[in-house]
């Protein structure tokens, strides 16, 4: 084959391959995780479940999906990328059915159990996996472009969804849903080819003492894996209490409901625009000052949304933190290759993403139990500033103890 044609070809087939991710993450997160709370409440209504006893099948779900992440990850690493996504949204899609269906308290926990290890096969930690053993060392550019695509999801989930519950209800939206999750499957199962992938696969007998004692064991000793292990924690904890909590915040600093929900609406195209310039601006920057930089910015938001209530001030908030938010999950995807190791990428992103996965189903009841205690949401945007320090303290340890990958 000609180069020039051949080299075509495979653009046109890495084109297709993020497309089919891509497309993929705005249905799985869209169904798996922004839908919850809109469906959480037609449900409570309908079956007489408190709203406790309904969030805590959300972080059933993200604690399980925490200690599922190394698993999945060392699968994918033994080159089994496209059983495993396409496993998981099958899983997705059957328990969505089922969901839909269901009654008694005790059979939904049972579900979302397995909705968390249905996130833990579908979302983002696995998508970047199979991404790095697609492109190897070019992995930046396929992290950037899928998260592209997954910035559209709460944008499109969330009105979809309500239009949806306000016409069928919400039983027939979830098995609708469902349906969407067997789309996945076939677009993983089409994409995602291991012949393709340009690491090495690594064979089932080996793949424990190599990940384990060959990788794992010398990161465990690093300062560097355990200040970005830090960081993340902090980070997924304060996001997930913030989005989770953010609409009554603004509702209590005497915010409009309609001027609330505008300003959450503005995080999403936030983090896209972000996430469009580091593409198009900051792709040849190393990720030690992008990190920096987007940890850096936290403080900024929570500040602007400590200080008086104030509509700029607000409207600059939501602008810097959504910005934020978006590089920051891009940072997320590339820190292992390019600050850690190149190898195993799999299991390693999967140790460092559980405690991630147990900060964000917690988070939001620690920020609920501090209103509770202080009676307003205060002491709890301070808790946030604080921990934005945290992140950029443990952010700036990784940097100055980390050294290039080895390629």
């Amino acid at each position: 084959m000609d180069p020039t044609v051949e080299r075509t070809v495979i653009r046109s087939r890495q084109r297709g391959f993020i497309a089919a991710l891509g497309v993929g993450q705005i249905i799985s997160w869209g169904t798996l995780y922004f839908a919850f709370p809109l469906l959480a409440v037609p449900m409570g209504a309908e079956l007489g479940y408190s709203r406790p006893q309904l969030y805590g099948l959300a972080t059933l779900a993200l604690i399980v999906s925490g200690l599922a992440a190394y698993p999945v990850g060392a699968a994918i690493d033994r080159g089994l990328g496209r059983r495993v996504m396409t496993a998981g949204a099958m899983l997705a899609g059957l328990l969505l059915l089922i969901w839909s269906r269901l009654h008694s308290l005790a059979g939904l926990y049972l579900v979302f159990a397995g909705i968390g290890l249905a996130q833990a096969m579908t979302l983002y930690e696995p998508v970047f996996a199979v991404i790095v053993r697609r492109f190897g060392s070019d992995a930046r550019r396929g992290i950037t472009a899928v998260t592209l695509w997954g910035g559209f999801a709460s944008t499109i989930a969330v009105p979809v969804a309500q239009a949806l519950i306000d016409a069928i209800g919400w039983r027939d939206t979830l098995a609708l849903l469902g349906l969407c999750n067997l789309l996945c499957a076939v677009l993983y199962l089409r994409a995602i080819n291991p012949a393709r992938d340009v690491l090495p696969t690594a064979t089932a007998g080996s793949t424990a003492t190599t990940e384990r004692a060959g990788v794992l064991g010398p990161l465990l000793r690093r300062p560097t894996f355990w200040a970005l292990l830090v960081a993340f924690t902090v980070f997924y904890g304060a996001v997930s209490a913030l989005l989770l909590h953010l609409y009554p915040l603004l509702v209590e600093r005497g915010l409009e409901p309609a001027m609330a929900v505008a300003l959450i609406a503005a995080i999403g195209p936030s983090q896209v625009a972000a996430r469009v310039l580091i593409m198009w601006l900051a792709g040849s920057r190393s990720i030690r000052f992008l990190g920096m930089a987007t940890a850096s910015a936290f403080p900024v938001a929570f500040l602007l949304l400590a200080l008086p209530a104030n509509p700029i001030l607000l409207w600059l908030f939501a602008i810097v933190f959504g910005a934020a938010n978006g590089v920051m999950t891009i940072v997320r995807g590339l820190v292992v290759p390019e600050m850690l190791t190149r190898e195993a990428y799999g299991a390693v992103n999967g140790v460092l993403a559980a405690p991630s996965a147990v900060a964000r189903a917690l988070a939001p009841v620690l920020a609920a139990a501090l209103w509770a205690i202080a009676g307003s949401y205060q002491i709890f945007v301070i808790v946030l500033l604080l921990a934005s320090l945290v992140l950029v303290g443990a952010f700036g340890l990784a940097v100055a103890t980390s050294r290039p990958a080895a390629d």
